[in-house]
């Protein structure tokens, strides 16, 4: 099908959240449709935060799952609610009431459309494939991280919940080689493309380091580290903090931010103060989107410690601030940080690797000009083009 014919037809997005990279995706992808319709699932259950402070539950609410700044005027959001509780025994059991609710909206707003889009595998695939069945339409699918390297294992009920979604779609894409091995290694007859994650460039782009240091009320004679992810055991923060006690034995100059929130955001804290670390470690807590590039310019370094990963969107951001990134090799991590000119990478979950590489990056003369240029190619506009390939395939 021509681009001309495309932009005639309606897309239907079913995910998880409209914000970051599912929605700086979609805006992309919206110049391509005459109208995009984002269903966005919602536990009603997370908005008990509105009276008893849970920043872990909080950051489900329904007004951190949306963000409409700089919506196109084509994408329309609707958020989609049910109510589950928070525990893994209840996830497994939502894919007919996610249907359900789903259901009732397209109904009730009475959207038309010729292509569904589902992120996540579960419970946004299973939604999709159910769509696909009632109205006859083709269906991709994109399998980003937990949703393929840990549904599928927890137990057989789960591997036959993801393996029957993904076997009845029309198209897969996933944001790594590491993922498509693993979805192979279930037996699926659905073609699979690799597509990475990306960045926004008018968001994430180099700024004056000492301006934001300033912004930010930070120090400007240190050298700054930085981390960005949910505070969850997979996230490997507490690597990052041991790693970070051996650097303080041969460096002392440094002070590590760290964003996000999370379950184990006490348990950090104490570890923190054990290793008498206050001065060289801060919990920052939750930090909006729009927030995130000040700080990656205000930023020496950007670390992410994790034990397992898809694709991380904060690499690809970090790259287009012309920042280098340290990680470790899980995932798809290494199929993007493919040489020393754009980052270092250690062996997870160990903290003298980790603390070694960090040392390195801090003594290393980096050059910025040619991690910029190497990032270009994850600009989101340039991912969106290869997702409208496997669109034109199929309508």
């Amino acid at each position: 099908m021509s681009h001309e014919e495309l932009v005639k037809k309606n897309l239907l997005v079913i995910s998880h959240d409209y914000q970051s990279f599912t929605k700086d995706q979609i805006a992309e992808l919206s110049f391509s449709f005459s109208n995009v319709f984002s269903l966005v699932r919602h536990n009603s259950f997370a908005e008990i935060s509105n009276y008893i402070n849970i920043p872990s539950i909080n950051r489900y609410s329904k007004n951190n799952l949306i963000d409409l700044h700089d919506k196109p005027n084509n994408v329309h959001v609707i958020p989609t609610s049910l109510f589950y509780l928070p525990f893994n025994w209840t996830y497994k059991r939502i894919g007919s009431a996610h249907y359900d609710t789903v259901y009732k909206t397209i109904k009730g707003h009475d959207i038309h459309f010729n292509l569904v889009h589902s992120y996540f595998i579960w419970s946004s695939g299973y939604v999709g494939v159910r769509l696909k069945e009632q109205f006859n339409v083709p269906l991709v699918i994109t399998g980003h991280g937990y949703d393929v390297y840990i549904l599928p294992f927890i137990d057989e009920s789960w591997k036959n919940l993801i393996t029957t979604t993904i076997n009845n779609a029309d198209h897969i894409i996933t944001v790594s080689n590491k993922n498509k091995e693993i979805l192979k290694s279930l037996k699926t007859k659905t073609p699979i493309t690799v597509i990475p994650n990306g960045y926004k460039k008018d968001l994430f782009y180099p700024m004056n380091k000492n301006m934001c240091r300033t912004q930010l009320g930070i120090p400007l004679n240190k050298k700054i580290l930085l981390t960005v992810g949910n505070l969850v055991e997979i996230k490997g923060h507490k690597y990052l903090i041991d790693a970070l006690k051996l650097l303080k034995k041969r460096r002392n100059d440094f002070i590590c931010y760290i964003i996000g929130e999370g379950i184990l955001k006490f348990a950090l804290q104490k570890q923190i103060q054990h290793n008498e670390l206050n001065e060289n470690i801060k919990l920052i807590g939750w930090v909006s989107h729009e927030e995130i590039p000040v700080w990656m310019n205000a930023a020496d370094l950007f670390i992410l410690p994790s034990l397992n990963e898809g694709n991380p969107t904060v690499m690809f951001e970090c790259l287009g601030c012309g920042r280098p990134f340290i990680g470790t090799c899980v995932g798809g991590v290494p199929e993007i940080i493919t040489s020393e000119n754009y980052g270092l990478l250690c062996e997870p979950a160990n903290q003298k690797d980790l603390a070694d590489k960090i040392l390195i990056a801090l003594e290393k003369d980096w050059d910025k000009e040619k991690i910029l240029e190497y990032a270009k190619q994850f600009m989101w506009k340039n991912i969106a083009k290869k997702i409208m390939g496997i669109y034109k395939l199929l309508v």
